[in-house]
């Protein structure tokens, strides 16, 4: 099989599919005499592989993502550690100071007996009440000594929760990138068993498949024609994933040299001076919704029921995406794969009163 066919077979194996329940589930090659039909259910279930692939790449990025947190919050529980035990030991050599000045200071007679006793009573007096002084300063060098204790301890157990859930987290993100490489496996193995003639066609049929899906969309009004201003973020965040375009899908990566979907798009918004959430299911949750009529440049674009797939709008009808494994961040029609809706990442900030959109380095398939 050629490298052209191979970059062919990856584009339609992973257009938007899911992972077989086993290795069992594998689809054959299809008799000739139902070629049609069967390379259509061959996309059908290639589809089926890619989703549930994104699926499991973007649980991956959001354990990722966890797992850096945590990473951060054990370092800080650490230095406050390290400061309050730091603490500790110099209330602990204070405490002792004081208990040693108070004993060199004070006898077995009583402050009475001694006043009557001394020669200058005054000196007994100032005596007696740095005796008091010193007493009183232990007393609370004492009670800031238990604090830091009971601080200190509470601080360590923090710090080692903090570490075992550091530690289960690093543990999850190895379960899941196995299940992605495994399921990354599916699709190739599923790729080997076709021919020629059936890549080429599930490359049509695909091709077919969004050319019809955009056209629906165009007519039904949401996607127009024409480009609405971006905000200067926005602005920013498109020319940015624009100047991307080429650079390699690998899935978990943020750049600079290649990208999985939700990290071009976070990356995107990253440089425009406005982060977002990493993973393409954060993206739609917790930015605000738009309605696809009202899209405008730098607007993220969700694909799927599970939100598992996110490109960046560019206008005309246009985004810029990193589709799959295999491929490379290319410009596609918008509807490119199933819609679910779009959110904004700078809903509040003014459009720019003029905008030009960038050129991408290669024309849109």
């Amino acid at each position: 099989m050629s490298g052209r066919l191979v970059r062919l077979a990856c584009t339609a194996a992973v257009t938007s599919g899911a992972l077989f329940a086993s290795a069992s589930a594998v689809v054959a090659v299809p008799d000739p005499g139902s070629e049609e039909r069967s390379v259509s259910r061959l996309l059908t279930d290639l589809q089926r592989l890619y989703r549930d692939t994104e699926r499991a790449t973007e649980t991956y990025d959001a354990t990722a993502e966890k797992l850096k947190k945590q990473k951060a919050e054990v370092a800080r529980l650490d230095g406050n550690l390290a400061k309050a035990r730091l603490s500790l030991h110099d209330s602990r050599a204070a405490a002792g100071r004081l208990a040693r000045q108070q004993y060199q200071n004070s006898g077995e007679i009583s402050s009475y007996v001694r006043l009557l006793l001394a020669r200058d009573p005054q000196h007994a007096l100032d005596q007696g009440h740095v005796i008091g002084q010193l007493a009183q300063e232990r007393v609370q060098t004492v009670g800031r000594l238990e604090g830091t204790e009971k601080r200190t301890d509470g601080l360590a157990r923090e710090a080692r929760k903090a570490l075992d859930g550091q530690l289960a987290l690093a543990e999850r993100q190895k379960r899941e990138r196995d299940e992605v490489q495994g399921r990354l496996k599916d699709v190739e193995k599923l790729l080997a068993s076709l021919s020629a003639g059936q890549l080429a066609e599930l490359t049509r049929l695909e091709t077919s498949g969004a050319t019809e899906a955009q056209q629906k969309l165009v007519a039904s009004g949401a996607a127009l024609s024409s480009t609405r201003p971006p905000t200067p973020e926005g602005e920013k965040a498109v020319r940015y994933a624009v100047e991307q375009v080429g650079k390699p899908y690998v899935w978990g990566a943020t750049g600079p040299g290649s990208y999985d979907c939700s990290g071009l798009t976070s990356q995107a918004w990253e440089h425009a001076g406005r982060p977002i959430p990493r993973t393409s299911q954060e993206q739609w949750a917790r930015l605000p919704h738009i309605p696809l009529s009202g899209l405008r440049p730098g607007d993220l674009v969700l694909y799927f029921p599970g939100a598992t797939h996110v490109a960046l709008y560019v206008g005309n009808g246009l985004v810029v995406q990193a589709p799959r494994p295999g491929t490379d961040v290319k410009v596609s029609p918008v509807a490119a794969n199933p819609l679910l809706g779009a959110v904004r990442p700078d809903p509040g900030a003014e459009p720019l009163p003029r905008y030009s959109p960038p050129k991408p380095a290669t024309a849109p398939h």
